[in-house]
């Protein structure tokens, strides 16, 4: 298990999670979103390659409509 903060809040994981899995995990939509890890922009064509470590700072931003 590690340990990493997801959207400010602390989150235990298994080991050799990457971004796609966390994302099913947590229940986030594959689309409309942004991921960054430690303030850098991750392509989505990465999300399935890009495992996550230990104190790893993840925030997803979700796109919204307005007016």
């Amino acid at each position: 298990m590690i340990t990493i903060q997801l959207n400010e809040q602390t989150l235990k994981i298994d080991k050799n999670i990457k971004i796609s899995e966390l994302l099913q995990q947590e229940n986030f939509p594959q689309l409309g979103i942004a991921v960054a890890i430690n303030q850098q922009i991750i392509s989505k064509s990465n999300w399935d390659m890009q495992h996550l470590h230990d104190g790893d700072n993840i925030l997803i931003i979700q796109a919204t409509q307005g007016g």
